[in-house]
């Protein structure tokens, strides 16, 4: 399967490489605005914390409130971006296993991944994920929970200023809230696509 997909990627960069440039980016309205009541009273993280409940998404406060509530859940086997593990390890304490490197052979073994995030939205409850700052893609999409670990200057008011502030990264991934489809029925369902469970923690 690794082997397939090498020689697909490789058939694409090879076919990208002559390119003397990419395309342009496409034109963005940067004077966009939902056409949704704000909350939060200006407080931008009791508003994405708000968002983020909205679609069943959560925000723990600190490391030791989200190896409390992965324990809860028993969720005690996952991944954990190694960048991060040395600042989030001493908060979970005994009967964890985690892993710094995710094997792609054992993907259903991993009941969470810690991954970092380049920036959230307060607006929507947008966590924004991209190649350069996540340690692992599977390890964000593949476990039943991800969390996303981000900076807390890296909430944003709204979209517009999430992506003026991203510049032109061409690999961005817009989560807001668990994976879910109504593609049966219109019957809502999560955690079909990706994680079932979507914790965002903001560190300085």
């Amino acid at each position: 399967m690794a082997d397939d997909r090498e020689a697909i990627m490789a058939r694409v960069r090879g076919a990208l490489a002559p390119l003397a440039r990419r395309a342009a980016m496409p034109d963005y309205d940067d004077g966009l605005e939902l056409a949704r009541e704000r909350t939060g009273g200006g407080d931008l993280m009791a508003e994405f914390a708000e968002r983020l409940r909205a679609v069943n998404g959560e925000v723990v406060p600190d490391p030791a409130a989200l190896a409390a509530a992965l324990r809860s859940r028993g969720w005690m086997q996952g991944y954990c971006d190694p960048w991060l593990w040395p600042r989030l390890g001493p908060a979970f304490g005994e009967g964890f296993a985690v892993e710094t490197s995710f094997d792609r052979a054992r993907v259903d073994d991993y009941r969470f991944g810690i991954t970092r995030g380049v920036g959230a939205i307060a607006e929507t409850g947008t966590i924004i994920l991209n190649d350069a700052a996540t340690s692992s893609r599977l390890a964000a999409l593949a476990p039943w929970a991800h969390v996303a670990v981000i900076s807390r200057g890296s909430l944003y008011s709204d979209l517009p200023e999430a992506v003026a502030a991203l510049g032109g990264d061409p690999n961005v991934v817009w989560c807001t809230g668990p994976s879910k489809t109504a593609d049966v029925e219109g019957i809502l369902i999560e955690g079909v696509h990706g994680p079932g469970a979507q914790i965002a923690l903001f560190l300085d």
